[in-house]
């Protein structure tokens, strides 16, 4: 039997469906917008007040997880990725663009010759798991720096290869975000490049944030001034769609 989550639950029923007391405060718009909006901010302030260089922990081999598991969409269907996969990624490309002076693309040969970063953390599912990797990969301020992002640019949407019923998925997150030095674009995994299952070529890890946030299958990285413009305007597919914070801070 499919283990019944919440992602699940939500996606199946959907909110204008869900009824009952407590589903019914869930998606009261007043109570989503002042209650669950008012703690989402509380987060967002505490860490960019008095956290915005703060170190998610860190572990050690010996924590590491026995076990990792997949999460979300596990192999993108698209005909471009598929190729990929035939070919080990050899002619696959990272587009960063938007809102920089010097739009660029990174072969993931050259991602891997840069200068990278190894951390061991805890992934945090929205679903109540959490498991313990280790990532190598390169700081995204690397990139970043290697684009020049014009004064106007204030976010970073991710774009990426799966989708959700021909729904492609894409995230956001903000530059404080972006020029953390734990946040990477991660091709490692426990010492052996990134499996399918869990995002290869190019994951996001955000390590401050919930693992929904940590964009797998990273297509194109693009920098904007607003996110009103990208899907539904909340900022990520699964804000858009059922509700999730946009800065799910830890």
């Amino acid at each position: 039997m499919p283990l019944l989550t919440r992602r699940s639950f939500l996606t199946g029923l959907g909110f204008s469906t869900i009824i009952g007391t407590t589903a019914g405060l869930v998606v009261s718009p007043t109570f989503r917008d002042l209650i669950l909006g008012s703690g989402e901010k509380l987060a967002y302030q505490t860490h960019r007040l008095i956290g915005r260089n703060a170190l998610a922990p860190e572990f050690t081999e010996a924590d590491l997880s026995p076990d990792f598991r997949t999460n979300g969409n596990t192999m993108p269907a698209s005909a471009e990725y598929q190729r990929h996969i035939e070919t080990n990624f050899a002619n696959w490309q990272l587009q960063v663009d938007g809102l920089v002076a010097t739009p660029k693309a990174f072969s993931l040969a050259t991602l891997k010759t840069m200068p990278a970063r190894t951390q061991i953390t805890r992934h945090d599912c929205v679903e109540g798991w959490s498991a313990i990797g280790k990532w190598t990969g390169v700081p995204l301020s690397a990139l970043l720096s290697q684009v020049s992002l014009l004064p106007t640019a204030r976010y970073l949407v991710l774009h990426c290869a799966d989708d959700f019923s021909g729904n492609a998925y894409y995230e956001s997150i903000d530059l404080v975000d972006a020029f953390h030095p734990q946040t990477i674009l991660a091709h490692t995994m426990n010492d052996t490049p990134l499996s399918v299952g869990h995002g290869a070529p190019l994951r996001l890890r955000v390590e401050r944030q919930l693992g929904y946030k940590q964009a797998k299958y990273i297509m194109r990285i693009e920098a904007t001034a607003t996110l009103a413009g990208v899907g539904l305007g909340k900022g990520g597919f699964w804000e858009d769609q059922i509700g999730y914070d946009w800065y799910a801070g830890i």
